[in-house]
């Protein structure tokens, strides 16, 4: 079942699941190891770790009484292609598009005939 891009960047939208990804880079890790760096609760981090799972960047597994991540390279693959797609064209100043994006936004909307 293919996850869609929702998601993923849903997922990828957090910076502590963003570290938590980086952190797996290396090898895979017991939930109790990938919680200790962060200065909030297990439950906290099983949440985050959830999401990731739902959005299939991960996939946790029990071994023994311990829960192990593991990262899931081919699930960022779908976003890797929509993003390419971007490189074709000029750098995007994401400051100037958020600034023209707050004003368009403001604007009323035209009346409809």
């Amino acid at each position: 079942m293919a996850t869609s891009l929702d998601t993923v960047f849903a997922a990828l939208s957090d910076p502590t699941r963003r570290v938590i990804l980086s952190m797996l880079l290396e090898d895979d890790m017991a939930v109790t190891d990938v919680a200790e760096p962060f200065e909030m609760s297990l439950a906290a981090i099983s949440k985050h770790l959830g999401i990731l799972a739902n959005a299939g960047l991960i996939t946790q597994e029990k071994r023994g009484r311990v829960k192990w991540c593991k990262l899931e390279p081919d699930a960022l693959r779908e976003a890797s292609v929509w993003m390419q797609g971007f490189g074709q064209f000029e750098p995007v100043n994401l400051d100037a598009f958020e600034r023209f994006l707050a004003v368009e936004l403001e604007r009323p909307e035209p009346p409809q005939e």
